[in-house]
């Protein structure tokens, strides 16, 4: 989910005091949470966060992707299996909002993202 098509905004149109999630906070916000990304409203795809930074990843509607992540640098990178690869990502925390920024682009879409606790909605269910 987190591939270099997209940059993760948060839901309010204001940028305010945006500070940098350390690995610890980043892990322990989205553990145990599915992350769901929408554009223009509609979902896009959501990513399972498991423990030992394991993850489950898909499409909206489409095939469940495995991968992890890991710390790198104040980045977050994540790998996924039968994809290229690692994506990394400075995440921003502003209040309740995050944002994700890509590191090495600049990138024109903007994917809110929401928490929840429902498994990532994908065929064959991997690693859920």
């Amino acid at each position: 989910m987190l591939r270099p098509l997209v940059c993760l905004l948060c839901l309010s149109g204001a940028a305010g005091a945006e500070t940098p999630m350390t690995t610890a906070e980043f892990e322990s916000w989205s553990t145990g949470k599915t992350l769901d990304y929408f554009v223009d409203g509609a979902l896009w795809g959501s990513e399972m966060h498991l423990a030992n930074r394991a993850t489950v990843d898909a499409d909206a509607g489409g095939e469940c992707r495995s991968g992890r992540c890991y710390p790198q640098g104040d980045a977050i990178c994540f790998v996924y299996e039968f994809s290229p690869g690692p994506y990394c990502w400075r995440f921003l925390k502003d209040g309740d909002q995050v944002t994700a920024e890509f590191v090495g682009e600049a990138f024109a879409d903007h994917i809110a993202v929401t928490l929840s606790d429902a498994p990532v909605a994908c065929t064959p269910e991997v690693g859920v």
